[in-house]
């Protein structure tokens, strides 16, 4: 059986910010679409729904992020701000060349280090941080040490 993951998604509230951002981290916009018919509520179970979506994907082609702007209907829950220790999702970590160049660049669009948390360097493996990106959406950032 072959397995592999297509996206992860994440729901947010500025679809520009949030393209921009992930733009500077370094993702490659594949487009925008509006997602809205019969066919959408009967996947999700959310009907008559009406979602802006933008695809995002690694410059490795390996990996895609989806975001989404729900126009309808109305966002029922927000849980962008849940402590790193809460229940549910927690956050998408990629793997940068240089993490203090990418902090630099990421701050420029609002970035910040997650409250209490700072790079920290585990073994002689990565370099490793959390940040709140626009809308509070958690990032993980990695830059591994090793050769190769």
């Amino acid at each position: 059986m072959a397995l592999r993951m297509d996206n992860v998604g994440i729901v947010v509230a500025d679809l520009d910010a949030a393209i921009e951002f992930f733009v500077e981290l370094g993702l490659e916009l594949e487009g925008r679409a509006m997602i809205e018919g019969a066919w959408s509520g009967r996947v999700t179970g959310v009907t008559d729904q009406r979602v802006e979506i933008a695809m995002l994907r690694t410059p490795d082609g390996h990996g895609r992020l989806e975001l989404s702007r729900f126009l309808a209907p109305e966002v029922v829950a927000d849980h962008r701000t849940a402590p790193v220790n809460a229940l549910g999702y927690l956050r998408v970590m990629f793997n940068v060349d240089d993490l203090d160049d990418t902090l630099a660049r990421l701050r420029e669009r609002g970035a910040t280090l997650v409250e209490g948390g700072e790079v920290v360097q585990y073994e002689d493996t990565y370099r490793l941080c959390y940040v709140r990106g626009p809308e509070g959406i958690l990032v993980g950032l990695a830059q591994s040490l090793t050769a190769g």
